[in-house]
């Protein structure tokens, strides 16, 4: 029985490419897309464990997903003179329904089940020009997004400053308006102790006036009660004399 050919579809296809220098950990991605209408269960093998580290290194993939692998290539001293024989093999099987046991399914798999893919490692060192170009182009995108706070981190913080001056330019106004609240109660009350005033000060002056009506007439009758007085006593002495 012939083996069963790959059915996720690879890319890259057949070698994956670790550019330099390799002072620092060095990745590169590997991406699965299952265009199958089955789950498909995955797993990643290298000829060279300690060299590298892959996440993930197995799993599932749903039909119509893809997965991603980041593959990271540990530091190490290049020697171009050396060839890389560094190897990768993608193995797959078609997942059973329902199963959810990873390593139950490869432990239960049959040979004739199994599908893989391999892929040789590549290590691209780049020239010294290739390398100064890259820096100044690594300094020059470095100089240009310092020099443009507009970007999404920057667009939050003017978002933030706005929303700031904002929220103080109501309390400001909130404050504003309590104030006139005020100003305006306090002129009502002053307005109601002018009205009591001036009613106050209208009693009075009538008052004032009726008394004053008044006190003519009472002083009118004493003197007339005098002259009455007097009369009468010319009256009885003339008639005494007489």
């Amino acid at each position: 029985m012939s083996k069963l050919e790959q059915i996720l579809i690879l890319d890259p296809s057949s070698d994956l490419r670790f550019r330099g220098p390799f002072t620092d950990v060095v990745t590169t991605n590997l991406k699965l897309r299952n265009p199958s209408d089955r789950r498909v269960c995955f797993k990643v093998k290298t000829t060279a464990p300690r060299r590298y580290c892959v996440r993930p290194n197995s799993g599932l993939i749903d039909p119509g997903a893809t997965v991603t692998i980041s593959v990271m290539l540990q530091p190490f001293d290049y020697d171009p003179n050396e060839k890389s024989k560094h190897k990768f093999m993608v193995q797959t099987i078609f997942a059973p329904a329902g199963a959810t046991d990873l390593e139950a399914m490869w432990k239960d798999a049959k040979p004739d089940d199994l599908m893989d893919s391999k892929l040789r490692c590549v290590f691209d060192m780049p020239s010294d020009s290739e390398r100064m170009s890259e820096q100044e182009s690594t300094r020059a995108a470095s100089a240009l997004s310092a020099s443009r706070p507009e970007g999404p981190s920057g667009a939050r913080n003017m978002d933030d400053a706005e929303m700031r001056k904002v929220m103080e330019e109501c309390k400001r106004l909130q404050t504003e308006v309590g104030k006139l609240h005020d100003e305006n109660r306090q002129l009502k009350d002053d307005g109601l102790r002018m009205r009591k005033a001036n009613q106050y000060d209208s009693s009075s002056v009538s008052k004032s006036s009726s008394l004053l009506s008044k006190d003519p007439g009472s002083r009118s009758l004493p003197s007339l009660l005098v002259v009455i007085a007097a009369i009468f006593i010319g009256f009885f002495l003339g008639k005494f004399v007489l």
